[in-house]
């Protein structure tokens, strides 16, 4: 059989290999023969809603669109975003027990930044979890140290949410009461709102991570980037991990989801713990 059909619409084999090479093209995704039925799934609506009869005739779309902004919806769509708060609970741990600590010790005193990215941000709740345990951990210092949290991701759609930092009562179950109380208020339609205090350290962007070099004046203490790279082929992730390395600071911390491994024998990171790498500081 060439094709797949989904709920009516059948995706050949060429036009599989045409969007899937454009989407590894410019945004370093691999989408493997197995990803075929969610293509359909994740892009019937936009079909349907612009009147394709094909996805070819959708692709071409895609490519002749001037402004960019049919590309930006399509990899929107075939984007994965789920997260949670406070997901892998043993990284943050082990931020307060071991990262912050040996961290703070090396920054030269009061005033100095303590620089995070979330890289891959989806929906937020990746650093707005960072950004509470940070806090947590300065208490009272956070007057004199200044932490700050770049949060990045491709899809227009789930920054968009995160930026908005409203989520709801079952979203914010994992949350420890708390936290919840001290960081976010409850607004009327029972939704929880991250306050103000906490928002003020994070910023949100659009990034792609396949640009050849990113636009970052300063090194990062310490790089999320989990559960990103699991869609990426060896090559791709090798030339990843290279530029995490460059905008890393001496002995950085880089840490990655429980189902990527760069094993034990990088030259660029030596291993901490289970998906937590640190900085080799070569000479």
């Amino acid at each position: 059989m060439n094709g797949f059909d989904v709920a009516g619409f059948n995706l050949t084999k060429e036009e599989f290999h045409l969007i899937s090479s454009l989407v590894y093209e410019k945004f370093g995704i691999n989408l493997g023969e197995q990803k075929r039925t969610l293509v359909i799934e994740r892009l019937q609506k936009e079909l349907r809603q612009g009147g394709f009869s094909s996805f070819k005739e959708y692709y071409d779309h895609v490519m002749q669109d001037t402004t960019g902004q049919a590309l930006l919806t399509m990899i929107d769509k075939i984007s994965t975003n789920h997260t949670f708060f406070f997901r892998e609970e043993g990284h943050f741990d082990l931020l307060t027990a071991e990262v912050l600590p040996k961290t703070l010790q090396k920054l030269p005193g009061a005033g100095q930044d303590l620089r995070f990215w979330s890289a891959g941000c989806s929906s937020g709740e990746e650093p707005y979890s960072l950004a509470m345990t940070i806090s947590e951990f300065l208490g009272p210092r956070i007057n004199n140290i200044i932490p700050s949290i770049l949060a990045t991701d491709i899809s227009v759609t789930a920054l968009a949410k995160a930026s908005r930092g409203v989520y709801a009562e079952t979203e914010t179950a994992k949350i420890l009461s708390s936290l919840k109380n001290r960081y976010f208020v409850r607004l009327e339609d029972g939704t929880w709102a991250v306050k103000q205090s906490l928002k003020k350290m994070i910023l949100f962007r659009r990034l792609n991570l396949m640009r050849r070099a990113y636009p970052f004046k300063n090194k990062f203490h310490v790089i999320f980037c989990r559960n990103v790279m699991i869609y990426f082929d060896a090559p791709t992730r090798q030339a990843l991990l290279e530029r995490f390395y460059a905008c890393l600071e001496p002995e950085g911390y880089l840490f990655l989801g429980h189902s990527e491994s760069l094993g034990r024998s990088s030259s660029l990171f030596k291993y901490i713990k289970p998906a937590v790498y640190q900085k080799v500081v070569s000479g």
